[in-house]
């Protein structure tokens, strides 16, 4: 028999099942569309990105900065050193900062995560590099005048002539008038750059001693590469570029962030795929069952058993391909709708068109084809081996064997897994970590084997709950559902995937917040507290404002402090330092020592002064990052219990004298009051309402505060799982659509013998809510199984506390139930509609 009466066969095949054909491309679509829709949503911002900062240095010959990020800077004298080499023509010192620039309402405008800094405006004819453009007024003149970028002071509607306020770090609220806007090539995104005089700049920014970086132009005599090694060899200690080095690492950076973002969509794109992977060997499984029979008759007439696979398998060929051209296109809606999505909520990317590459298109297909046909195989290569004579008597069903070899397969990955996930979770750390992680996987592993053993009698006493009370329709629900146990595990496991996702950061978000809480109540005694944001912390004129309060006794700034214990260490160690009695609003508990820190002291946790070998008494050497060191004497040791403040604490002055005033902004500012009396929170939210960004916090707020920020993170990632859930949703569709063919005789049987249509309907409903809460039940089960053992893990990060959130548990139960309804609400439909006569003399 020649191939190409077997090809016709395969598509008239696909084009007479258009509902199972359309069925079967979704999901194949909504698998694609994910990787597809990461892929360009990640290359758009890359090449906007690329775009951007390709200008970065632009007409800089070379740049000179120092070589640890956030250090103070280049020394001023380095200019005049610089200035007068050999070959550069001129050199132009920057000064910069954060800032926070209020709007025409007095109102803080708002970036999305874009930053916010403020530069000293050099004129052009000692700019080196391409100056500001301006589009309306001038250039700040004098102190007290600032221009701003056209997309800033259309945020803040601001104009030329406007009174604001710019808040900064060192100097708090500083009065200022617009006195000129200029244009960005890219001024997009949130960003906000405000330009002020280079005096005043200098008082905001610099100590008067160092400048930001330097960059230099040359007169033409050397080359890029020359002017940088002479300039390097007369200031040994900088950090010299070319300007095309500057770029290339700037657009190096930005990449490296987006790879993080780009694998991160693209292991969701994988959940998504997996997903739907199931979905389409469930259905080529049933598509292959119900054409047993057509099957075994192309083998009567002569078809071989590779003909009849290569049949089965080209449709599968058809309906890849179908689908992932059409995933790619919804992927590209996809990406258009994120990039939407987090422009609404203001996160500060910058806009560009849309990037659809080779690269993505051609992997689309790949794995949209590559994974439809090997999901087709299997049920393919079965079909192939039942005898054509048993085939056309009778439908073929898994024998018992091949049942029993997965069960016992699964058992024993479950055996296995199991341990590891408790050997696991008594450890913390990355490598305790990653023993959960392998026992989870091989667990859901075990699902994957064994849950056809398993559906029947976890589906059997479930429809022993819901069912019972459908009477006779309710039993026929249960029988039709433990029929098939690979059907319905295989139907079910969709869900289970998705609900054990949704579980398991539950479980981390619901233990994040339980820790946060506990931490705070047990280990933060003031009455009120002080935050700003992340990136900008408490203004230092700020926590002066509240200690003038009459009501407040304390004022404990607590500032963040980075230093290395060893010189010769590539890392900081991130710590906190104390700006008064720490231990009047922390609860620290000392093992040794004393808790106080003044003058040259340290506080060391339990962690901290085995990890350096230091005890009470012991002096310390702590360097910053302009390689100053001071010697610390351990004050004390303390228990390793507090998140709060981190691994030690030092005094203000040591903060202080390796922290220039231009830097120093606290985390949290904590207060102890003569009470907590609506008048006193009244008394100094007046003293720091002219601060915008500070908000004061009591205690139950602050944890709320914190909380907000979590469900922020897990909303993002409750987001990305719904797709998971969605193709889940519709596997279930797909799969009783699909038994509603399978079944039209037992179905029209059924009609002709009394049945009614509400009682079909009824029917496949039922057997549609205990197939997704079957799914649901095992999710939720190894969820929460897997977000316990995780979080067990993660004690060492102050994650101490686990929390089930068990009203999300029961609303996903019930959800289930309700899903499992309402995917059954078309095949029910259609099943009732079923003609008893016509559906009896199928054949």
């Amino acid at each position: 028999m020649s191939g190409n009466p077997i090809r016709r066969v395969a598509l008239r095949n696909l084009a007479a099942h258009k509902v199972r054909l359309a069925l079967t491309v979704l999901s194949v679509v909504l698998g694609t569309a994910f990787i597809t829709g990461s892929f360009v949503f990640t290359d758009t911002l890359q090449r906007t990105f690329d775009d951007i900062f390709g200008d970065v240095a632009q007409g800089v010959d070379v740049r000179v900065t120092t070589e640890q990020y956030g250090a103070n800077g280049v020394p001023v004298e380095d200019v005049d050193r610089i200035a007068a080499l050999p070959g550069v023509a001129r050199t132009s010192p920057s000064i910069d900062g954060g800032v926070i620039l209020l709007d025409s309402e007095g109102a803080a405008i708002q970036t999305g995560g874009a930053p916010a800094e403020g530069y000293a405006y050099i004129p052009p004819d000692r700019f080196v590099g391409t100056p500001q453009t301006f589009v309306q007024g001038v250039p700040p003149a004098e102190d007290g005048q600032i221009a701003i970028n056209e997309s800033a002071a259309e945020r803040g509607d601001l104009t030329v002539g406007s009174k604001t306020t710019v808040l900064t770090i060192s100097k708090g609220m500083v009065p200022v008038t617009v006195s000129g806007i200029y244009e960005l090539d890219a001024d997009t995104g949130g960003y906000v750059g405000v330009l002020f005089t280079e005096q005043q700049a200098s008082e905001l920014f610099s100590d008067g001693k160092h400048v930001s970086y330097i960059d230099v132009a040359g007169d033409g005599s050397l080359s890029d590469d020359q002017l940088r090694d002479e300039i390097a060899a007369a200031v040994p200690d900088m950090k010299v570029q070319t300007g095309e080095q500057v770029a290339e690492e700037t657009k190096s950076q930005v990449s490296e962030a987006l790879n993080f973002l780009n694998y991160f969509l693209l292991a969701f794109g994988a959940i998504a795929l997996l997903v739907g992977t199931f979905i389409i060997y469930n259905t080529f499984s049933m598509i292959v069952a119900q054409r047993l029979r057509e099957l075994a008759l192309l083998r009567a007439i002569g078809a071989s058993r590779q003909q009849v696979g290569r049949s089965v398998t080209l449709e599968a060929v058809v309906v890849g391909i179908i689908g992932s051209v059409i995933g790619i296109g919804a992927g590209v809606a996809l990406a258009y709708g994120l990039r939407a999505a987090l422009n609404a909520a203001d996160l500060g990317l910058p806009s560009g068109p849309l990037q659809l590459s080779p690269r993505t298109v051609i992997v689309a297909l790949l794995v949209g084809i590559i994974v439809t046909v090997v999901s087709a195989y299997a049920p393919a290569r079965r079909a192939t081996h039942v005898p054509p004579v048993a085939a056309m008597r009778e439908e073929s069903t898994a024998t018992v064997e091949s049942l029993r070899i997965r069960t016992i397969v699964g058992i024993l990955c479950a055996v296995v897994g199991a341990a590891l996930v408790a050997f696991g979770s008594r450890g913390v750390g990355g490598g305790a970590a990653a023993t959960v992680g392998i026992g989870a996987f091989l667990l859901i592993l075990a699902v994957l084997f064994a849950a056809p053993a398993l559906s029947r009698p976890v589906v059997g006493a479930l429809g022993a709950v819901f069912a019972r009370p459908f009477g006779a329709v309710g039993r026929l629900a249960r029988t039709n559902a433990t029929r098939n146990p690979r059907r319905t595990a295989a139907t079910a496991f969709a869900l289970t995937l998705g609900l054990m996702l949704v579980s398991v950061i539950g479980v981390f978000g619901s233990s994040a917040k339980a820790s946060v809480d506990a931490l705070v109540d047990t280990g933060v005694k003031a009455d009120f507290m002080l935050t700003g944001p992340a990136a900008f912390g408490v203004p230092a004129p700020a926590a002066e404002a509240v200690g003038k309060v009459a009501a407040v006794e304390e004022v404990v700034p607590l500032y963040g402090f980075q230093a290395k214990f060893d010189p010769n260490d590539e890392n900081f160690e991130f710590g906190a330092a104390a700006g008064g009695p720490i231990q009047d609003v922390v609860d620290l508990k000392i093992e040794s020592g004393s808790v106080e820190v003044t003058g040259n002291e340290i506080l060391l946790s339990q962690t901290a002064a085995n990890d350096h070998g230091a005890r009470t008494g012991a002096t310390v050497s702590l360097t910053d990052r302009n390689g100053e060191t001071v010697e610390a004497t351990v004050k004390g040791i303390f228990a390793d219990n507090d998140q709060l403040i981190g691994p030690w604490v030092v005094s203000q002055q040591i903060y202080e004298q390796l922290t220039p005033p231009t830097s120093r902004s606290a985390m949290v500012v904590l207060m102890n009051t003569v009470d907590d009396s609506d008048a006193t929170r009244a008394a100094i939210e007046e003293a720091v309402k002219e601060y915008v960004i500070v908000q004061v916090l009591d205690r139950e707020q602050f944890k709320g505060q914190q909380a907000q920020q979590i469900d922020m993170l897990l909303a993002i990632l409750y987001g990305l799982l719904a797709l998971a859930v969605v193709i889940a949703i519709l596997g279930i569709v797909n799969t009783l659509a699909l038994s509603v063919v399978e079944r039209r005789r037992e179905i029209g049987m059924l009609r002709a013998v009394g049945m009614q249509r509400a009682q079909v309907r009824r029917t496949i409903y039922l057997e549609s809510l205990l197939i997704a809460v079957f799914g649901a039940v095992v999710g939720v089960v190894l969820g929460l199984a897997f977000g316990w053992a995780f979080v067990r893990t993660l004690a060492d990060q102050g994650l101490d506390i686990i929390s089930v959130p068990w009203s999300q548990v029961v609303g996903m139960l019930i959800a289930s139930g309700i899903i499992g309804v309402l995917a059954a609400l078309w095949p029910g439909q259609r099943a009732a509609k079923t003609p008893p006569l016509e559906a009896i003399s199928d054949v």
